[in-house]
Protein backbone atom coordinates (compact mmCIF):
# COMPACT_ATOMS: atom_id res chain seq x y z
CA UNK A 1 0.00 0.00 0.00
CA UNK A 2 1.34 3.36 -1.06
CA UNK A 3 0.39 6.37 0.76
CA UNK A 4 1.40 9.75 -0.95
CA UNK A 5 2.98 12.85 0.40
CA UNK A 6 0.22 15.20 0.53
CA UNK A 7 -2.14 12.33 1.89
CA UNK A 8 0.73 12.54 4.79
CA UNK A 9 0.87 15.89 5.59
CA UNK A 10 -3.06 16.22 5.28
CA UNK A 11 -3.14 13.82 8.28
CA UNK A 12 -0.56 15.51 9.97
CA UNK A 13 -2.72 18.79 10.10
CA UNK A 14 -5.65 16.81 11.17
CA UNK A 15 -3.68 14.95 14.04
CA UNK A 16 -1.94 18.55 15.03
CA UNK A 17 -5.68 19.63 14.92
CA UNK A 18 -7.19 17.66 16.82
CA UNK A 19 -4.69 17.17 19.69
CA UNK A 20 -5.10 21.12 20.17
CA UNK A 21 -8.87 20.76 20.10
CA UNK A 22 -8.33 18.68 23.01
CA UNK A 23 -5.04 20.66 25.27
CA UNK A 24 -8.01 23.57 25.09
CA UNK A 25 -10.75 21.13 26.19
CA UNK A 26 -8.61 19.64 29.21
CA UNK A 27 -7.07 23.05 30.10
CA UNK A 28 -10.30 24.84 29.96
CA UNK A 29 -9.24 27.13 27.30
CA UNK A 30 -5.73 28.03 29.15
CA UNK A 31 -2.97 26.13 27.53
CA UNK A 32 -2.05 26.71 23.88
CA UNK A 33 -4.61 29.52 23.48
CA UNK A 34 -2.29 32.33 22.28
CA UNK A 35 0.57 30.92 21.33
CA UNK A 36 3.42 33.35 20.18
CA UNK A 37 0.86 35.96 21.19
CA UNK A 38 -1.85 35.31 18.81
CA UNK A 39 -5.52 34.40 19.92
CA UNK A 40 -6.65 30.93 18.52
CA UNK A 41 -9.66 31.29 16.76
CA UNK A 42 -12.54 28.09 16.33
CA UNK A 43 -13.23 28.58 12.73
CA UNK A 44 -16.95 26.84 11.36
CA UNK A 45 -17.44 26.88 7.43
CA UNK A 46 -19.62 24.55 5.79
CA UNK A 47 -17.82 22.36 3.76
CA UNK A 48 -18.02 23.13 -0.15
CA UNK A 49 -18.53 19.56 -1.44
CA UNK A 50 -20.06 17.76 1.67
CA UNK A 51 -22.55 20.96 3.00
CA UNK A 52 -21.68 19.77 6.05
CA UNK A 53 -20.30 21.95 8.97
CA UNK A 54 -16.51 22.04 9.56
CA UNK A 55 -14.10 23.41 12.41
CA UNK A 56 -10.43 24.04 12.77
CA UNK A 57 -8.39 26.07 14.81
CA UNK A 58 -6.21 28.62 13.66
CA UNK A 59 -4.26 32.26 14.80
CA UNK A 60 -4.99 35.39 14.56
CA UNK A 61 -2.53 37.67 14.12
CA UNK A 62 -4.26 40.75 13.08
CA UNK A 63 -7.73 41.44 15.12
CA UNK A 64 -9.44 44.22 16.16
CA UNK A 65 -13.08 45.17 17.01
CA UNK A 66 -14.61 44.54 13.49
CA UNK A 67 -12.24 41.88 11.74
CA UNK A 68 -10.40 39.13 12.57
CA UNK A 69 -7.66 38.26 9.73
CA UNK A 70 -6.58 35.11 9.07
CA UNK A 71 -3.70 33.23 6.77
CA UNK A 72 -3.78 30.62 4.80
CA UNK A 73 -0.51 29.12 4.71
CA UNK A 74 -0.96 25.66 5.34
CA UNK A 75 2.69 25.76 6.55
CA UNK A 76 3.90 26.86 3.28
CA UNK A 77 2.23 24.08 1.33
CA UNK A 78 1.76 24.63 -2.41
CA UNK A 79 -1.97 23.95 -2.23
CA UNK A 80 -4.64 26.22 -0.14
CA UNK A 81 -6.32 24.71 3.02
CA UNK A 82 -9.47 23.39 2.67
CA UNK A 83 -11.19 26.38 5.22
CA UNK A 84 -9.85 28.48 2.80
CA UNK A 85 -11.42 26.37 0.19
CA UNK A 86 -14.46 25.93 1.73
CA UNK A 87 -14.63 30.16 2.38
CA UNK A 88 -13.91 30.73 -1.25
CA UNK A 89 -17.35 28.92 -1.56
CA UNK A 90 -19.43 29.72 1.13
CA UNK A 91 -17.53 33.21 2.39
CA UNK A 92 -20.72 33.20 5.35
CA UNK A 93 -19.17 31.74 8.58
CA UNK A 94 -18.42 31.92 12.13
CA UNK A 95 -15.96 31.61 14.65
CA UNK A 96 -14.87 31.65 17.95
CA UNK A 97 -12.95 34.42 19.70
CA UNK A 98 -11.97 35.19 22.97
CA UNK A 99 -14.76 32.47 24.25
CA UNK A 100 -17.28 34.20 21.89
CA UNK A 101 -18.77 32.98 18.95
CA UNK A 102 -19.53 35.87 16.23
CA UNK A 103 -21.32 35.45 13.11
CA UNK A 104 -18.39 36.60 10.37
CA UNK A 105 -18.49 37.25 6.33
CA UNK A 106 -14.86 36.37 4.95
CA UNK A 107 -13.28 37.71 1.79
CA UNK A 108 -9.89 37.71 0.52
CA UNK A 109 -7.78 41.00 1.12
CA UNK A 110 -6.96 42.64 -2.12
CA UNK A 111 -3.17 42.98 -3.27
CA UNK A 112 -3.09 46.67 -1.66
CA UNK A 113 -5.01 44.93 1.90
CA UNK A 114 -2.54 42.31 1.82
CA UNK A 115 0.72 44.82 1.10
CA UNK A 116 -0.51 46.68 4.07
CA UNK A 117 -1.61 43.60 6.13
CA UNK A 118 1.54 41.44 5.35
CA UNK A 119 4.10 43.54 7.32
CA UNK A 120 1.61 43.22 10.85
CA UNK A 121 1.05 39.57 10.18
CA UNK A 122 4.84 38.44 10.39
CA UNK A 123 5.91 40.88 12.94
CA UNK A 124 3.16 38.80 15.14
CA UNK A 125 4.81 35.57 13.85
CA UNK A 126 7.78 34.98 11.80
CA UNK A 127 6.81 31.94 10.53
CA UNK A 128 4.13 33.23 8.21
CA UNK A 129 7.02 34.87 5.90
CA UNK A 130 9.29 31.44 5.96
CA UNK A 131 6.22 29.72 5.45
CA UNK A 132 5.61 32.13 1.85
CA UNK A 133 9.10 31.49 0.84
CA UNK A 134 8.09 27.71 0.60
CA UNK A 135 5.48 27.92 -2.03
CA UNK A 136 4.92 29.42 -4.90
CA UNK A 137 1.46 30.32 -4.74
CA UNK A 138 0.69 33.81 -3.28
CA UNK A 139 -0.53 32.71 0.74
CA UNK A 140 -4.17 34.63 0.62
CA UNK A 141 -5.09 36.73 3.56
CA UNK A 142 -8.61 36.36 5.16
CA UNK A 143 -10.33 39.51 6.32
CA UNK A 144 -13.52 38.25 8.85
CA UNK A 145 -15.89 41.02 9.51
CA UNK A 146 -17.26 40.64 12.50
CA UNK A 147 -21.38 40.28 12.90
CA UNK A 148 -23.00 40.36 16.48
Amino acid sequence: MRVDRNTLKDGGAKLMNLAHRVVLAISGNRLLANPFGMPVVELHTTGRKSGLSRSCYLTAPVHDADRVVLVASKGGDDRHPDWYRNLQANPDAELVIHGRRRKVHTRTADAQERAALWPQITKAYKGYANYQTRTTREIPVVICELGS
